[in-house]
């Protein structure tokens, strides 16, 4: 091993000599790097190597290519670049693939050698590195297209991009980014070829016997792409897709009609496809004069609005289906949600998804999050009756949904609507009983707002019968304040005392007891005792810092001190698991006085 190090550290003494007989570094700096290197180079030869190791002295190699840039920029020192800089960099490759082979399945690694390459312009490593990857990795399509992408842009290669591409379709026949990306990359090619043959028409240069293909120019290839694809992934989406990536280029008008042509004859069976003709309209070219002012400019955009709702009102009538109403809804709330100082544009976007919305929900197939935005417009323009019956509607179209029931009660609530203990219990029996806790705390919050304490109570007592261990645990929770605020300290400590022995009780619910009797002018440490005692038969296993808490209490101006070692051997005694380290750890702090 020794022998293998001393001769890696022997090939470097040309570069480094050079490095001090120029003046980028000096004597000191030279030994420096030997004894560094050195060591980097002995735990490579380790016979258990690690990949932070490796990584550590490619890292290295790399601040010294950074140094050796910015003190040649420093001193203008621009030579001897194939003797200092070149054996550095092939090094670097050399350790890069060294750990590549080891660590095959670490894709980061590989992307690093990448990046390496084409920071440090070794160009020419760069197909070498992809190459090798792609054959531990081919099963990762984003992998193919970064290699094909460098062969175009780094190399210059389009025939080499290409062949790339088709060797990723063999792997991935059916990935919809391989076709999308091969496909922008032939249209790419097809423009570049265009400008150089544009440029060397300018320049009036005889080109002998090579000629411009004119299907290639006219981005024939491209078109044979999009076939291909199309075969395999017969999607709307997918179509969309390549249309707009060839919107990008101005000389596929051709191409698009073509693509629109077949969107239009097979694919309107899927709401995209709708979707996407009807806000085309909005691209259409417009009106000229009247475009000047204001009012004008107002009046072309609703006409091209009403031209896309006609396009959709064309969907409906051929695919009456939940999707082709969602996108129908999104265009036109969309559209209300865009600013304008014309008012009479705003109130007719505001009537026309008024219009949609009230005809999806006809049609049973309103999608549940619109009836929200449906809600607040009705209610922000005052229609309070409008409001209440969508809201009613809305819980018979879904009335499963917890988050439905929430947001009509809550409509319902604002409003001000009568018989509402009816529409609540008939919420409940709908629902799902895990689910209800949103609609339990929504009737306690309305019977405690507008029905007598009576009522109130009975809604908690029949909240606190719940199967359900979040609801009662919520209801005891509520039911003791309320009772507090109610009745006073006596009705919060009889609530306490009812519920106490109740099962299942949680942290909380003992937690507000305990604030309320700290509350009271005189509080009674019996009362508190018997709290933290009750508390801690129900969580003491596991609660660390609630044995912390009943110490402090003791220690505070109520309690008696003496009492905490026995809480203290309680603790340990009762405590499992990780609870006993963290309360030991904490008992010390607050021993010593840091917390």
């Amino acid at each position: 091993m020794a022998e293998i190090v001393q001769q890696r550290i022997e090939d470097r003494i040309p570069e480094l000599e050079q490095l001090e007989r120029v003046g980028l570094f000096t004597k000191k700096e030279v030994k420096s790097i030997i004894k560094r290197v050195t060591a980097l180079e002995y735990k490579l030869h380790r016979l258990i190597v690690n990949k932070e190791d490796f990584i550590a002295y490619i890292q290295y190699e790399i601040n010294v290519l950074e140094l050796i840039k910015k003190r040649r920029a420093h001193i203008h020192y621009n030579f001897k670049r194939e003797e200092i800089e070149f054996p550095i960099i092939h090094r670097i490759n050399s350790i890069f693939r060294r750990a590549t082979n080891k660590w095959k399945d670490d894709v980061q690694l590989w992307l690093s050698h990448v990046a390496f390459c084409k920071k440090w312009a070794t160009k020419s490593q760069i197909s070498k590195v992809f190459s090798a990857m792609l054959a531990i990795h081919p099963d990762k399509p984003a992998l193919w297209i970064m290699a094909a992408k460098s062969e175009l842009e780094d190399r210059n290669s389009s025939e080499s991009a290409r062949h790339l591409f088709l060797r990723a379709l063999r792997f991935h026949p059916n990935n919809k980014k391989v076709f999308q990306e091969y496909f922008r990359m032939e249209l790419l090619h097809c423009e570049k070829l265009r400008k150089q043959k544009e440029e060397l028409e300018k320049a009036e240069m005889d080109l002998g016997e090579y000629e411009f293909s004119p299907e290639i120019l006219s981005g024939k290839l491209a078109e044979v792409i999009y076939k291909d694809a199309t075969g395999k992934i017969k999607e709307a989406e997918f179509v969309i897709s390549l249309l707009n990536i060839a919107a990008i280029f101005g000389f596929t008008k051709e191409l698009q009609e073509s693509i629109l042509q077949d969107l239009q004859t097979n694919y309107t069976d899927d709401s995209l496809t709708w979707d996407f003709m009807a806000k085309r309209e909005i691209e259409a070219p417009g009106a000229g004069e009247e475009l000047q002012s204001a009012k004008g400019r107002a009046s072309d955009i609703n006409r091209r609005e009403e031209r896309c709702c006609q396009v959709y009102e064309e969907g409906i009538r051929s695919l009456n289906t939940e999707p082709m109403w969602t996108c129908y809804v999104a265009f036109c709330l969309e559209r209300l949600k865009r600013k304008t100082n014309v008012q009479e544009l705003k109130e007719k976007r505001q009537e026309r998804l008024l219009r949609v919305l009230q005809h999806a929900h006809d049609s049973s197939l309103l999608k549940e999050d619109y009836y929200k935005n449906w809600l607040q417009i009705l209610l922000s323009s005052g229609d309070a009756e409008g409001a209440a019956c969508v809201a009613m509607g809305a819980t018979q179209r879904y009335s499963q949904s917890v988050s439905m029931w929430s947001l009509s009660l809550q409509t319902l609530m604002q409003l001000g609507s009568g018989d509402m203990g009816r529409v609540f219990q008939d919420a409940l029996t709908h629902v799902n009983p895990k689910e209800s806790l949103p609609l339990w705390q929504l009737h306690v919050q309305w019977s405690v707002a507008n029905q007598n304490p009576e009522e109130t109570e009975a809604v908690f007592k029949r909240g606190l019968l719940s199967a359900v261990a979040a609801v009662a645990m919520e209801m005891k929770e509520r039911y003791l304040d309320w009772s507090y605020l109610t009745g006073g300290y006596k009705k919060a400590r009889k609530t306490f005392t009812s519920l106490q022995e109740n099962r299942p009780l949680s942290k909380a619910f003992f937690s507000r007891m305990i604030e309320i009797e700290k509350e009271q002018e005189t509080p009674k440490m019996n009362h508190l005792r018997d709290c933290y005692e009750r508390a801690l038969q129900e969580f003491g296993t596991s609660d660390d810092d609630l044995w912390l808490q009943y110490i402090r209490e003791e220690l505070g101006p109520l309690g008696q001190p003496e009492n905490c070692g026995k809480i203290h051997w309680r603790a340990m005694k009762f405590l499992e698991g990780e609870s006993v380290e963290r309360f030991t750890s904490k008992y010390t702090l607050l021993q010593t006085g840091h917390i």
